[in-house]
């Protein structure tokens, strides 16, 4: 498939509410395929379809444990709170401190169109809500607590 070039901050799509995926068809499992191809290029645990320069509600999670591709995900559930620092491949030069929900349950549509459920805690977690986010046209540095330039 595709490896795309990493959109970065600045760029208007990444503040974009991005549009609900209405067909699963040709282009959006191509889509699926070039953002996890994107994501193992650039070494990350999530891409979201922004971050590729596409307004659709898509994203991709590897956290080692195992590999999630979500259409037009949303969080149903959360609870707790969950303090980490997180970065971005959107944002490379940065980090900071973001608070989280410790817990989510995330519904969403795999390639197959079937529903998904995930709850998840942890770094699964984390990376559901960064993504997620994205898609709300929010990013790590409007929630974070502090940011600081990475050595």
């Amino acid at each position: 498939m595709a490896v795309y070039q990493v959109v970065q901050m600045g760029d208007p799509v990444l503040k974009e509410k991005a549009k609900p995926i209405r067909n699963i068809n040709d282009s959006v499992l191509r889509l699926l395929d070039n953002l996890r191809d994107t994501l193992y290029e650039y070494d990350g645990v999530g891409l979201a379809a922004p971050q590729i320069g596409i307004s659709k509600r898509a994203i991709v999670i590897d956290t080692g444990e195992e590999y999630y591709e979500l259409i037009n995900p949303e969080i149903i559930e959360s609870e707790g709170e969950d303090k980490s620092i997180e970065g971005c491949l959107s944002i490379p030069q940065l980090s900071g401190m973001v608070k989280r929900s410790a817990r989510v349950l995330v519904k969403g549509i795999n390639r197959e169109g079937k529903e998904l459920m995930i709850d998840a805690e942890g770094l699964l977690s984390r990376a559901l809500q960064h993504e997620i986010d994205h898609l709300d046209g929010i990013l790590f540095v409007d929630r974070a607590e502090w940011v600081a330039r990475k050595e």
